[in-house]
């Protein structure tokens, strides 16, 4: 008996950035974990995917390994998502992910979505070395990874939320002004906008703007 586990990337706005493998696995399967089954039962709909679906995110996904490893184990085809791009990547999937290595479990990822590498290319920040930071943390030891990452040579990739996106900037902003960077807003969304030029130029046009959805922060290397 086959023993295998999917990974599949979802659009990370435009439901159309879907591959047509994913697709295929999305409607074969027995069962998918859904960081949010409200989110991705929306993609499901739009393709007339009638797969089930569980919950399976950062808060519950401790207590569920254990469970969903038996589930692979007695033959049941699973699929993970996250709500958006490709799972693991600032997401859930890396414990089940480990977790199914250690049991002689396939891991199967299918390429696709994933926010970092587009907001990159467009950025016409140099892509030929970069380090992907993720989130920042939001309180302990914010300070000193934003200190380390202005220090980094090559370029760097960082996620942040509508919420601290201003505060993110102006900490990057107090010790170089000057860097380059390139802040993508709502990527691939009808209202995605980019915002280039010195990290005081960027900051000042997002403070004057609608901040709304979510941004990748491409900045210059040191």
């Amino acid at each position: 008996m086959e023993q295998l586990i999917h990974i599949i990337p979802t659009p990370i706005g435009n439901l159309e950035d879907i591959t047509l493998r994913s697709l295929q696995l999305l409607h074969s399967v027995d069962l998918i974990l859904a960081e949010d089954t409200r989110i991705t039962g929306k993609l499901l709909k739009h393709y007339d995917i009638n797969t089930k679906m569980i919950a399976y995110h950062a808060f519950n996904e401790h207590k569920k390994l254990d469970a969903i490893i038996n589930k692979i184990k007695s033959g049941i085809n699973i699929a993970l998502v996250s709500d958006a791009g490709t799972p693991a990547i600032s997401d859930p999937g890396f414990l089940l992910i480990r977790e199914c290595i250690k049991n002689d479990i396939e891991v199967f990822c299918v390429p696709g979505a994933t926010a970092c590498i587009p907001a990159l290319v467009k950025s016409g920040i140099t892509c030929d070395r970069f380090i992907f930071e993720g989130f920042l943390p939001s309180k302990k030891g914010r300070q000193k990874k934003i200190n380390s990452i202005l220090e980094n040579k090559a370029t760097s990739i960082i996620y942040e939320s509508p919420h601290r996106i201003l505060k993110t900037i102006a900490q990057l902003c107090d010790l170089y002004p000057n860097r380059q960077v390139a802040v993508i807003k709502e990527l691939t969304k009808l209202n995605e906008k980019i915002y280039r030029g010195t990290l005081k130029k960027v900051y000042t046009e997002i403070a004057q703007s609608t901040i709304k959805g979510e941004f990748v922060i491409i900045l210059d290397g040191k």
